[in-house]
């Protein structure tokens, strides 16, 4: 009897942890609406089929959604979108593997329908960029380049509604970018990081890229591999959508009273020693986010009602001083996107950026119109930058973080006519390290 009993604990044991294994990342939640929601995993390709079990917390009743993609490839990230939800409901899931349930579960609530019916809610949401995590074996020589990645775990505890990757999610290294495998490879490997997976699930997950999730350091419309890396990409970020016409990463997403416009800093950028200007003109040919995508944003924040409108980008925009990424070293394409604004009584324009390894908030006044403000959250986990040269006493910045991880938390709260939002920088275990703020009446076009 004792040896039977030993057999089956042993027996089940292995069963669960054969189940577990199954799963290799996630789950993550994407988008969540009104009445569906995007959940998303990466099995392993020992997974034949898939599923999710979803039912309304509290409530024994469910139903099973099947995954009718391809499976048993080298990598198979999924996404499960889950529709005929209620508003401001909250629901439970597991994801299924092989028919049997795995340990991949969570649960997540719906927006709620508050349009016509009441002021537009508060809340808050997180932002970061360049996640580093070492694999010494493909890492370059020397001190490692990836930190604290304890970092997360702190995220995970945030009751923020979600969190927006500004570039730079995971890091391809020289093994990675010179094929398609490798892409694959690089993000599932960092997306698989166990300290990554309680934060995956906590809240809502988007993202756009910025150069090392693209491709090379510095790579643009030239990299030969960039409609892999799009498709990579969007496997692994379950945005709501993906650029137009197969071109782009780009997107909107909207939560509350806020318009969040992710751009796309990679897919059309010109090389950045391109001339910036020829026989003492900007340089047309000299472009970061391309025609396509420079239209469609003009016309989606005409279109927007919503109190703050926030642009996110890979590369800074303003910061006049910077030598490195930034929209203004393609000065043609910046000048028309800034003239645009001037020309459009726009309310609530805001940047929000990554990339350089330091955070700061930029100011660059403009007479007879509101100020631009460049919201730059970085690094979270790889090296970070010291304030030197050109940027040591940069006059345009109001806050400024360097030699710190850390990562942003953007609150947007207040009675309507009258709405806030703040920026608390936050280091690796949370801390407070300081916080900025502007009202919406500061960001409003002056009346002629």
């Amino acid at each position: 009897m004792v040896r039977f009993s030993l057999f089956l604990f042993l027996l089940t044991s292995l069963t669960a942890t054969t189940v577990y294994s199954q799963l290799v990342a996630g789950p993550m939640l994407g988008v969540i609406e009104l009445r569906d929601a995007k959940i998303w995993a990466e099995v392993s390709p020992s997974v034949s089929k898939a599923a999710i079990r979803v039912n309304k917390k509290g409530e024994t009743v469910s139903r099973i959604i099947n995954y009718k993609g391809e499976l048993g490839k080298d990598f198979n990230p999924i996404t499960f979108t889950v529709g005929g939800l209620e508003p401001n409901t909250t629901y439970e899931y597991v994801i299924l593997t092989n028919d049997k349930a795995t340990k991949a579960s969570g649960e997540f609530t719906t927006k709620k329908l508050w349009q016509w019916r009441e002021p537009a809610p508060d809340f808050s949401f997180l932002a970061g960029s360049c996640s580093y995590f070492n694999e010494p074996i493909y890492d370059r020589p020397g001190n490692a380049y990836g930190k604290d990645s304890s970092i997360f775990e702190s995220m995970s505890k945030e009751k923020a509604a979600f969190m927006i990757w500004l570039g730079d999610a995971w890091y391809t290294r020289e093994v990675d970018y010179f094929s398609e495998w490798g892409l694959w490879y690089r993000a599932s490997k960092d997306r698989s990081t166990p300290i990554l997976q309680p934060f995956l699930k906590s809240m809502t997950q988007v993202g756009i890229w910025d150069d090392h999730d693209f491709g090379p350091n510095n790579s643009g419309a030239a990299y030969h591999l960039k409609d892999a890396s799009r498709k990579v990409f969007t496997s692994y970020f379950p945005n709501a959508s993906a650029g137009e016409n197969g071109q782009g990463i780009y997107t909107k997403l909207t939560w509350a009273d806020v318009d969040v416009f992710m751009l796309d800093d990679r897919w059309w950028r010109s090389a950045d020693d391109a001339l910036d200007s020829v026989q003492g003109k900007p340089n047309p040919e000299k472009i970061m986010i391309g025609r396509q995508q420079l239209q469609w944003l003009k016309g989606a924040l005409l279109e927007s009602n919503a109190t703050f409108k926030i642009i996110a980008v890979g590369s800074q925009v303003l910061n006049p001083v910077s030598p490195f990424d930034r929209w203004g070293r393609f000065p043609a394409e910046y000048q028309e996107f800034i003239q645009f604004l001037e020309a459009n009584p726009i309310n609530g324009v805001l940047f929000l950026t990554g990339d350089r390894h330091h955070s700061e908030i930029i100011k660059v006044e403009r007479p007879g119109f509101y100020p631009l403000y460049d919201i730059t959250v970085s690094p979270l986990t790889s090296g970070t930058h010291t304030f030197g040269k050109e940027e040591k006493n940069n006059p345009y910045r109001i806050v400024g973080v360097d030699q710190k991880q850390n990562y942003g938390r953007i609150s947007v709260t207040g009675p309507r006519g009258s709405r806030k939002l703040s920026v608390d920088f936050l280091g690796i275990k949370g801390e407070n390290i300081t916080s900025w703020s502007v009202m919406e009446k500061d960001l409003k076009v002056p009346r002629k």
